[in-house]
């Protein structure tokens, strides 16, 4: 059972799905500018979803927003390019220039201002506020994309190629289904798998503090909020139904190549923690990736480790355009979409989150102290200022492996073997042998202070790896340097 039926048959049964994709931070405005720029977090500087992670700041419409791939997709190669729904949450604040400021490299532009909504929103229509309302047939905003959609699709210019980013805010928050979905999916709850509602043992301070076993009320919520995800997504079922054959009757779907994906997981329950994404684990930096398009062979699965920071570079890639002129960190899935034989694949790649939080305590759970947030249902709290983490995650025919270590007082360090322990039950960084310990942090250090091409050298378990542990202690001590706002 799943919401996606008709996307599952006109995209991955049409093409190729990818087993192994990855956010390279969970969150909304990180893994968003992520995609628009095919950076690393630490080379985008959006560290999280407010205007001083640089979230949509004047900052990031400076110093990143002209480079992004859209950008040069309708400067470099002559693309008509179009954009509708979720921008970056705090895009249209008055702070970084309300609903006028359009970003560069796009002919038309439909962005939400700030956050997820499906109703009683303000649309920056090329700059212009337009106000919805609450009326489904005018105002639901999945159906308001699909028809900007398609008319675009109706009315653009046949003699420039065309690059579309639908961005529906579904599944987030709020959940509001179409009214003729809110009854579908009764009988639908979270998973239930090894790792739900069970203590974090051995994990870092935030999960620890999860209640267990939830409350029945947490438990209720988190299976509620489950069913009305699934709700909301049947909408953008319908709406990729719409555009497929929209493109089918413009004889243009033979021809056009087409991503699915999401900007990051989420969790229900796993280790107690009711609802919320921006962990390290599985379930909040895994995401769907599925791509049909010209010489891509229908129903295949694909085991690479792939990230949003490659969705740029293939997309330019596809276009023409010559990635060694871009600054993207990222690498193109075109040779893979091919099915090319002979490809050179990374093993690793990194994933790192700077915390939320702040002085005060939360107002609704004064228990707490200061320094935590998202603190919901029952108190329990999602963020903290010192979430702040960074992590290598290792793909390889030998090793299934993450390493994780806290910017904290206590440098805490979490590692799993996905091998043995798919749902990272079981932090092993006190029995895993020393040598890998110390091979990880080095790599680790090397990603957290990579650029571009330095960002695809090979990983610890490639045959071309090259390990000097005196490195180590050279300018640093073992710590990796933090990657801070601070530091911009």
């Amino acid at each position: 059972q799943t919401p996606l039926k008709k996307t599952n048959a006109l995209i991955a049964q049409k093409g190729i799905t990818f087993l192994n994709a990855y956010v390279p931070s969970a969150l909304c405005c990180p893994s968003r500018a992520s995609i628009l720029t095919g950076k690393y977090p630490h080379n985008h500087h959006v560290v999280n979803n407010t205007l001083e992670g640089n979230c949509s700041s004047k900052l990031w419409q400076k110093i990143q927003e002209p480079y992004t791939f859209p950008a040069l997709l309708k400067t470099m190669c002559g693309y008509q390019t179009f954009f509708a729904g979720k921008y970056l949450n705090e895009y249209g604040a008055e702070d970084a220039g309300g609903v006028g400021h359009v970003p560069p490299g796009w002919s038309f532009w439909y962005a939400l201002e700030k956050n997820s909504k499906y109703y009683n929103y303000t649309l920056s229509v090329n700059g212009k506020a337009r106000r919805h309302g609450e009326n489904y047939s005018v105002d639901y905003l999945t159906d308001v994309l699909a028809n900007m959609s398609l008319d675009f699709l109706e009315y653009k210019s046949n003699f420039e190629p065309f690059f579309m980013m639908i961005s529906t805010p579904a599944p987030h928050s709020p959940w509001t289904a179409a009214p003729q979905y809110t009854k579908s999916f009764q009988n639908v709850s979270a998973p239930r798998n090894s790792n739900f509602n069970i203590h974090g043992k051995n994990k870092h301070w935030l999960i620890r503090q999860a209640k267990t076993p939830m409350t029945n009320s947490s438990v209720q919520f988190l299976d509620d909020a489950y069913r009305k995800r699934w709700q909301t997504l049947l909408s953008v079922d319908d709406l990729i139904e719409k555009l497929v054959k929209k493109l089918e009757l413009n004889g243009e779907l033979d021809n056009t190549y087409i991503f699915y994906t999401s900007d990051n997981g989420f969790h229900t329950g796993q280790f107690s923690l009711p609802i919320d994404k921006r962990q390290l684990y599985e379930f909040d930096i895994k995401v769907p990736l599925l791509v049909r398009g010209p010489g891509i062979k229908p129903n295949q699965t694909n085991k690479m480790l792939v990230a949003n920071i490659d969705l740029g570079p293939t997309i330019l890639d596809i276009a023409g355009y010559d990635l060694n002129k871009t600054q993207m960190d990222g690498m193109s899935l075109l040779p893979l979409l091919r099915g090319d034989k002979n490809v050179t694949w990374r093993s690793d790649f990194l994933v790192e989150y700077q915390g939320e939080g702040y002085n005060g305590s939360d107002p609704t759970c004064p228990g707490l102290g200061p320094g935590v947030t998202h603190c919901f249902p029952d108190c329990v709290c999602e963020d903290s200022y010192n979430n702040t983490y960074a992590c290598v995650r290792t793909l390889s025919t030998s090793w299934d492996l993450q390493y994780c270590e806290f910017d904290d007082r206590e440098v805490f360090v979490e590692v799993y073997n996905l091998t043995a322990d798919p749902h990272q039950i079981n932090n092993i960084a006190k029995t895993i042998d020393q040598e890998i310990l110390e091979k990880m942090n080095y790599r680790l250090m090397m990603l957290q202070s990579c650029s571009g091409a330095t960002c695809r050298t090979p990983g610890v378990f490639d045959p071309g790896y090259r390990f000097d542990p005196r490195l180590m202690f050279s300018n640093h001590g073992v710590r990796a340097r933090r990657f801070s706002a601070q530091s911009l």
